[in-house]
């Protein structure tokens, strides 16, 4: 799907219907069809190749400068409608004259920028426009950490009431997403990094102009990640932490019901035991007597009780 806007001089963003080209224009290509990725390289002369790595679900964050093209790879976060967390690769081109996005798949980032918030940013600074862009991935990266905590700490308070296995299976998601989290925010920091060496570059001023302002901006960009990385190190070593503690109290309930189960059957043995002695079919003591059932009873419950006593003690029950 191929969108292409501009935005006007009285700060609005205008959606254009005609796909030719136009300058200072943002290219939004998400999920594009093989005729639309062919079609936008052709407009833009962007190679085909940069468009299609950009779609690849295991590409890696990088920042390429080739041929008068300066493309930017990042992974930003997503939250899916189940709850569930992952990175998502997305290009960033620059060509001549316009700036080109592409994702796989619809995200909320690039779709915070719309006619409601054309205020924030402009399509016809380039730079300044990548830089929010940039911005608003480290930004949604910190809130999805915020929802990842409040999550964990409500599985928490589940798990301390009943462990379960559903709980236990949610906390491995977390952490499956926080790995995620951690490779991705480490390679747009690598990005972010290069990105900042390359501004005094001649060859990059050719293509983007960053002011003061810029740099300051894409510096803030840089602090934010950093915080980002460090919040994610962080959640990943309590979580850690949690499963270890958690995979500890398990193991001591297991024990203490083996202990439990071995007690009962010690003392369920006792009358058993005593019971088999006097079922013998030979001549035993007491055979005889009127009262013999009642005194085998009383040396079974004397004795299991006496048994029930010492592992009392003991913390056997």
């Amino acid at each position: 799907m191929l969108k292409i806007y501009k935005t006007q001089d009285d700060g609005s963003l205008l959606k254009l219907k005609k796909s030719h080209l136009i300058s200072q224009a943002w290219f939004s290509v998400i999920n594009p069809s093989a005729e639309e990725i062919n079609k936008v390289s052709s407009l833009l002369k962007v190679d085909s190749d940069i468009l299609r790595n950009s779609l690849d679900a295991d590409e890696r964050s990088r920042v390429e400068l080739e041929d008068g093209i300066f493309s930017v790879i990042v992974n930003l976060p997503l939250l899916d409608e189940d709850g569930n967390f992952d990175t998502l690769p997305c290009g960033m081109v620059f060509s001549e004259r316009n700036f080109l996005t592409i994702c796989s798949r619809d995200n909320r980032i690039l779709g915070s920028f719309n006619k409601n918030s054309a205020k924030t940013f402009d399509t016809r600074e380039r730079t300044k426009f990548l830089l929010n862009i940039l911005y608003k991935i480290t930004q949604f990266y910190l809130r999805y950490l915020a929802i990842i905590n409040r999550k964990t700490e409500h599985i928490e308070d589940q798990l301390r009431q009943t462990t379960n296995n559903q709980e236990l299976f949610q906390l491995i998601d977390i952490q499956k997403s926080l790995v995620y989290f951690t490779t991705a925010l480490r390679d747009n920091h690598l990005v972010l990094e290069k990105i900042l060496r390359m501004v005094k570059s001649p060859a990059t001023s050719k293509i983007l102009a960053f002011t003061e302002d810029d740099v300051d901006l894409l510096e803030d960009v840089i602090v934010e990640n950093k915080q980002a990385i460090e919040m994610v190190d962080m959640h990943r070593s309590i979580l850690e932490g949690m499963m270890d503690g958690f995979a500890s109290i398990i193991n001591n309930n297991v024990n203490l019901v083996m202990k439990f189960l071995a007690a009962i059957t010690i003392v369920l043995s006792i009358p058993t035991m005593l019971a088999s002695f006097w079922g013998m079919n030979v001549a035993v003591p007491a055979a005889g007597l009127e009262f013999g059932f009642w005194i085998v009873i009383a040396l079974s419950a004397l004795a299991t009780l006496m048994v029930i006593i010492y592992f009392r003690k003991k913390g056997m029950f």
